[in-house]
């Protein structure tokens, strides 16, 4: 799974603006989430896969950017530790007959890791992590999604009492 390829009237925010090390991760952590979810990757495997030839590396004429693998991994392991929560935590904030579990892979994903990071990891602003995964949704899908995925974190960060 690789960011769209924009249409060049459209911005894309991964690009436009300097990368920095925790935005390339919370793209790698999206990516990893998706393939564990889609190819029934184990999070052992994929841990390794991306540490070793993922993060910071070219593949198939791709260029990773550098990431913060302490960070990415965090991510991951607690999506993964806290799925059980999260994912109830998602269905809240969706439209009641639109479960997580309906909702585009890649999408899924995004709001797995945003969620993670807006219930769990207080040290973060919530602003911060609404606005770098609704970039990712725009990498990846059209701005449908990303206002999907704007409203439905910000309803999550409000019910977790964030700061916005």
């Amino acid at each position: 799974m690789s960011p769209k390829n924009p249409d060049p009237a459209k911005r894309d925010p991964l690009t436009i603006r300097p990368a920095n090390q925790r935005g390339a991760a919370r793209l790698a952590a999206v990516q990893a989430l998706y393939q564990m979810d889609v190819g029934r990757i184990t999070l052992e495997e994929t841990l390794a896969q991306f540490g070793a030839y993922r993060l910071g590396r070219e593949i198939e004429g791709e260029q990773y950017l550098p990431a913060d693998a302490d960070f990415f991994r965090q991510i991951v392991n607690g999506v993964a530790r806290h799925q059980l929560v999260i994912d109830p935590t998602v269905d809240k904030a969706l439209a009641d007959d639109w479960p997580v579990e309906r909702v585009d892979a890649t999408i899924r994903a995004i709001l797995r890791a945003a969620t993670f990071e807006l219930t769990r990891r207080k040290d973060i602003p919530a602003r911060v992590v609404i606005t770098e995964y609704v970039d990712i949704a725009k990498a990846f899908h059209d701005d449908d999604a990303a206002a999907l995925v704007n409203a439905t974190l910000d309803a999550i960060a409000r019910r977790a009492g964030a700061e916005l």
